[in-house]
């Protein structure tokens, strides 16, 4: 079977990808390596920037069906120091500049979008390899193979499509992120409920943090930001009592961030690619979002894969017979974006040596 375009990896940005190509009457296939969309959860908030994943989703028509996701008053955003003690408390001012929405509600809305069958559910690429024509052959688990005339990695950190373009690999970057998740936690939690606020929580220290969100229903999505050797955790049966003993005289109505965890933790070491990541155009493919320019988390991840998504889109549809036209166009556009992006080291300002003193004074734009 040979598939006209094929996009490895069913995230915010290969869906993207595949909603403005369906818009364009351009047939595209998704494969994912989930068994369905309800197979994990999809992270937490995100807060959807006017300048890149609005725009992205104004490009896939969805831009109203975005508004009704968006959670009324999750900007304000509250800054504590280990004791408790609130350090700076921003209202939401109600511009809405930067909603805040459920990742996964935005993966739902992005699903329901496309066509029965856009997505292949439950096909993990084991292997890729091109072939003399440009067009790519992909394999997977269950040895099944299909060939596809244009190739788009949107698989993430470790996309099995970067090593058709680049010798580049992630390297850990020296923290790592543990979540948990606290429901119902305005009556069943009132002190930490009251603590996180109505929007975002920053409790920080140098080399360590407690970050939540609240989400629908009084549930608090809780990161915990630790900066430790990468496998520094023994075992999952011993990670929150190791988390627990790093915030050992904290306030308790944090720490019941952890302690009082309804979930099992989840631990993320967090990796990055080079700054300058690139590589030279190679015929039938290319690739976005963490495949192409993974970074730590700094807000910007899931807005610049949507925009890549809609950019790539967009690129196709403006070349109907130039391809290789519209690869190179999205990618110039893509590698001018990524040299322009802000390098300043988000994990040094919340978590270094000043910290939280100079979150304080990040977030108040000093």
């Amino acid at each position: 079977m040979t598939t006209p375009i094929t996009v490895v990896g069913a995230g915010l940005g290969g869906l993207v990808l595949a909603r403005v190509l369906h818009v364009n009457g351009i047939p595209v296939t998704v494969y994912e390596a989930e068994d369905s969309a309800a197979a994990r959860t999809q992270g937490g908030l995100l807060d959807v920037h006017p300048w890149n994943g609005q725009q992205a989703l104004a490009a896939a028509g969805l831009i109203e069906e975005f508004r009704k996701l968006v959670l009324p008053g999750r900007e304000s955003y509250r800054v504590l120091d280990q004791t408790g003690n609130v350090l700076l408390d921003l209202p939401d001012d109600g511009t809405g500049e930067r909603p805040e929405v459920s990742r996964g509600e935005l993966r739902q809305l992005l699903l329901d979008s496309l066509p029965d069958g856009v997505v292949q559910w439950g096909h993990k690429v084991t292997g890729v390899r091109p072939l003399t024509d440009g067009r790519h052959e992909l394999r997977f688990t269950d040895g099944a193979t299909v060939l596809t005339n244009v190739l788009i990695g949107a698989d993430g950190a470790w996309s099995r499509v970067r090593p058709l373009l680049s010798d580049a690999s992630p390297r850990y970057v020296g923290f790592t992120s543990v979540e948990y998740f606290v429901f119902d936690a305005d009556t069943r939690h009132p002190a930490t409920a009251k603590a996180v606020g109505a929007g975002a929580l920053f409790a920080l220290a140098p080399g360590k943090g407690l970050l939540a969100h609240r989400e629908r229903g009084g549930t608090l999505h809780a990161y915990v930001q630790l900066k430790v050797p990468e496998d520094w955790f023994v075992d999952d049966e011993s990670v929150s009592a190791q988390v627990l003993a790093e915030f050992d005289g904290w306030a308790p109505e944090l720490t019941a961030l952890i302690s009082d965890s309804d979930t099992a933790p989840i631990v993320r070491p967090l990796h990055t690619l080079p700054a300058d990541h690139r590589w030279a155009r190679a015929p039938g493919v290319t690739l976005l979002g963490d495949a192409a320019h993974l970074a730590p988390p700094n807000g910007e991840g899931a807005n610049t894969a949507m925009q890549d998504g809609a950019g790539l889109g967009q690129a196709i549809a403006a070349h109907p017979n130039g391809i290789e036209a519209a690869l190179a166009a999205y990618e110039q556009a893509m590698f001018a974006r990524n040299a322009e992006a802000d390098d300043e080291d988000v994990y040094d300002l919340m978590l270094g040596d000043d910290a939280p003193h100079s979150w304080v004074a990040m977030m108040n734009g000093n």
